[in-house]
């Protein structure tokens, strides 16, 4: 006998957010297709084209492996001025609320393409810090994955 539980059980939570995700997905890509095409880009591109993402330029993210610095996000929606304009929200540790929400950037250059932050030393975190204006320690702390050193613990 078939098990029907699935479609009779009450939607959870998990399969809200699970569709909600989906949907942010589809919708950045429709969002993007309308730019591509206003940019008259001449491409003739199939849905598996987008899916597999076969287009010109690129779409980075703060927190993804070209972007691994979450606080970029601040400067990205206080230029956006997203909480006011589109009701979304930050919290402490940049996870962008409500959840099935999204962010990133746009690159249409013929010669863009992704790439990986690969391994950071002191001075490169350093000067970074320096120049967003946050102590080495938060710092290392947002780019933990990426650290080719072990940082300092405090008081030690």
């Amino acid at each position: 006998m078939r098990d029907t539980s699935l479609l009779t059980r009450p939607p959870t939570r998990w399969s809200h957010t699970a569709k909600s995700l989906s949907l942010a997905g589809v919708t950045i890509r429709v969002l993007i297709a309308r730019a591509r095409k206003g940019w008259a880009f001449g491409e003739a591109l199939t849905n598996d084209d987008l899916i597999r993402e076969r287009y010109r330029g690129i779409r980075p993210a703060p927190g993804y492996p070209a972007c691994p610095d979450h606080t970029e996000k601040r400067t990205l929606f206080a230029l956006l001025d997203a909480t006011a304009n589109a009701g979304i929200t930050l919290t402490e540790s940049y996870a962008i609320l409500p959840t099935a929400s999204v962010s990133g950037l746009v690159f249409a250059h013929p010669e863009s393409h992704y790439f990986a932050v690969g391994r950071l030393g002191r001075d490169q975190v350093a000067d970074y810090a320096r120049r967003k204006g946050m102590p080495l320690a938060e710092a290392e702390r947002w780019l933990a994955p990426n650290l080719g050193y072990e940082t300092e613990v405090a008081g030690s």
